[in-house]
């Protein structure tokens, strides 16, 4: 069932909520927490079809939040607030509100939101995309208890994950983080089937993939030892190889369905590592609402070693100024000549001598005779 408003207020939602409960035969609220989704309304289908799936999980309100730019200069001093109410099958399990906010209200969106939660109940703010950089001083961030990006829907992933180092608190979580859970598990299962001592792990993927990079952190962050990132045509994580005294481990996962776990003096088995879509990952971070604090201490170090390795280069430094110039300097004379200012002066202010080439001077050569010509023979004939 769908209920649109036009122009409306949180007061006629809430009505038309209870209205559309009643008529579908639920008027009672059987939801366990409130979704808040902050998108555009590019992303608002995925958004909400990925909400939908795991509100099978996870009954829930959600509560879409969509921003719209107003097209005339007229229109964005105009506030308004239009809604669509779902409810019944066209929501899931639960209800959802889509909300469009036009103009100045479009800055306020927690007023409208603050009337919507169910009380008693906690509250998580998800960004498909465009996450502030800290969620938590969010206005809306600031009425969850956990705060849902992802950094793989940045243009800079890698340096997105410092920023949310930088600006991590308490609740704070990433997709991206979510999505190397099965990679998590299964290499700590692997550990635990073998009494070794890792050396240093390598970790393949794709270039710019923050759960790549986020997985690195992991590993050098819980076992303290070298971790190299090398790259790879994908998709997504492609494998780790951990170096140990007993031989190596390595989980490779080439064409992103089934992956190939190898451990030294075993047989190679094959692992269930598929990748999951948005709808997995929202109902795996709804199963926990309390801090992260393993993903809080894989961020932090990661900021250090990617800071590390990303250090400002050093001016080379310049050659040494010969020590007989700097004296001649010091005494007032030109460098190189041994001649004071004055000298120096007087030799740039002298005339100098006219310069003649060796051709002018010397006098010009006589020219020799012309010989005489030979008369014609018709001539001397007539002499004779």
């Amino acid at each position: 069932m769908k209920i649109d408003l036009t122009d409306t207020t949180a007061s006629k939602i809430n009505k038309a909520l209870v209205q559309g409960r009643r008529a579908i035969g639920t008027p009672a609220v059987g939801m366990v927490l409130t979704l808040v989704i902050v998108t555009d309304e590019e992303n608002a289908y995925d958004a909400l079809k990925a909400a939908g799936d795991a509100s099978r999980e996870h009954p829930s309100r959600t509560l879409v939040v969509i921003k719209r730019v107003s097209r005339s200069p007229r229109d964005r001093t105009q506030s308004r607030l239009d809604a669509e109410v779902r409810v019944g099958a066209d929501a899931g399990t639960g209800e959802t509100v889509v909300l469009r906010l036009y103009g100045e209200v479009a800055d306020h969106a927690q007023s409208v939101v603050l009337p919507l939660l169910l009380p008693d109940a906690p509250v998580v703010v998800w960004w498909p995309v465009n996450a502030p950089l800290d969620p938590a001083a969010d206005p809306l961030g600031a009425l969850a208890q956990r705060r849902v990006t992802d950094t793989y829907a940045s243009e800079q992933p890698v340096r997105e994950l410092g920023a949310r180092a930088d600006t991590y608190a308490p609740g704070d979580t990433d997709l991206s983080w979510t999505r190397i859970t099965p990679w998590r598990s299964m290499l700590a299962a692997a550990l635990d089937q073998v009494t070794c001592t890792v050396n240093s792990v390598e970790v393949e993927g794709e270039e710019f993939n923050p759960s790549c990079e986020l997985l690195a952190m992991w590993l050098a962050d819980r076992l303290a030892v070298p971790v190299r990132r090398s790259l790879s045509g994908g998709p997504g994580l492609t494998a780790v190889r951990m170096a140990t005294d007993a031989g190596p481990i390595v989980l490779d996962r080439a064409d992103g369905s089934l992956a190939t776990l190898s451990i030294q003096g075993q047989p190679d088995r094959a692992v269930a590592l598929k990748r999951r879509d948005t709808a997995e990952l929202i109902a795996e971070e709804l199963r926990r609402l309390d801090p992260d604090d393993t993903y809080a201490s894989a961020l932090r170090f990661g900021v250090a070693r990617l800071n590390a390795s990303t250090a400002p280069r050093t001016r080379a430094p310049e050659p040494a100024a010969d020590p007989a110039q700097e004296g001649a300097v010091a005494k007032g004379e030109e460098p190189g000549t041994g001649e004071g200012p004055a000298e120096g002066a007087a030799r740039e202010a002298a005339p100098s001598a006219p310069v003649t080439s060796a051709s002018a001077s010397a006098p010009a050569p006589a020219s020799a005779p012309a010989p005489a010509s030979a008369p014609a023979p018709g001539k001397k004939a007539a002499a004779k």
